[in-house]
């Protein structure tokens, strides 16, 4: 288990995300939140409950599914890393605040530059209209956030994303918590046990995110996926009423992790 002693320090003597310290928290099902975008504190949460997005049981609308086909964006991976995220958090697209704190912004890219977080992203010429973001652990991905500016960027994105995961040989796809709009593309909520025993199989396995398809896999994935028509998708963005969130406070260096 983590302990308050294993957090370094900065050149500054202030203490920081490590983004190693911060995979060994996801490998073990913790993420991390702030109460607000200004907030220096980082909250571990570990839910009572899991929403995972079954990457065999993946469900495309129909009518997505025909966007999807007809490429309305290019899709691109891992070219726009600080803008995703920060689009993601932005109060123009809606929200009134986040949970993706500097801090945390800061340990994202540093995961990035060590090859644990990728994104997603739909561009329109130069513009990028639409994307998502998370953070992978061996055969594990955890999906932290998206957003769109135009109709269907963010569900183009996140079909994207499971295919991708499907031909690199990804097990698991974390989504944190349930909504009806998850349920829609197939989600399902486990208990922190059973996810817990998931997630020690999907890290026990190696896999590689691949930034670009070819059309065949493309094609296969599409001509794989169900045919039901379901519409909605929307990343979890904040903790259940059950969720156990235990604080790491920024000023005072402690790190602790909940239990069941």
């Amino acid at each position: 288990m983590l302990a308050a002693d294993q957090l370094p320090e900065d050149v500054f003597g202030a203490p920081v995300i490590h983004p190693e310290l911060a995979i060994q928290a996801y490998s073990i099902g913790l993420f991390p939140m702030s109460d607000d975008r200004d907030d220096n504190n980082v909250h571990w949460v570990d839910p009572i409950e899991r929403g995972i997005l079954p990457l065999d049981d993946f469900h495309i609308p129909r009518r997505l599914k025909r966007t999807v086909t007809r490429g309305p964006y290019e899709v691109r991976c891992n070219t726009a890393v600080e803008a995703v995220i920060r689009l993601c958090a932005a109060d123009k697209l809606g929200r009134e605040d986040t949970w993706i704190s500097e801090p945390i912004v800061e340990m994202y890219l540093n995961l990035f530059d060590m090859g644990h977080l990728h994104t997603v992203e739909c561009w329109r010429g130069d513009r990028l209209v639409g994307g998502l973001y998370g953070v992978a652990v061996e055969g594990a991905f955890f999906g932290e956030s998206m957003f769109s500016v135009e109709r269907d960027a963010s569900k183009i994105a996140l079909v994207e994303l499971v295919a991708r995961l499907k031909v690199g040989g990804f097990w698991l796809l974390d989504c944190q918590f349930m909504n009806r709009h998850l349920e829609q593309f197939g989600a399902v909520s486990l208990h922190r046990v059973a996810f817990r025993k998931l997630l020690d199989k999907a890290t026990a396995v190696t896999a590689a995110f691949p930034e670009t398809l070819t059309a065949r896999e493309r094609a296969q994935f599409l001509q794989s996926r169900s045919q039901t028509s379901k519409t909605g998708c929307s990343m979890a963005l904040s903790a259940g009423d059950e969720a156990n969130i235990q604080p790491w406070n920024t000023a005072s260096g402690s790190f602790s992790a909940g239990t069941s």
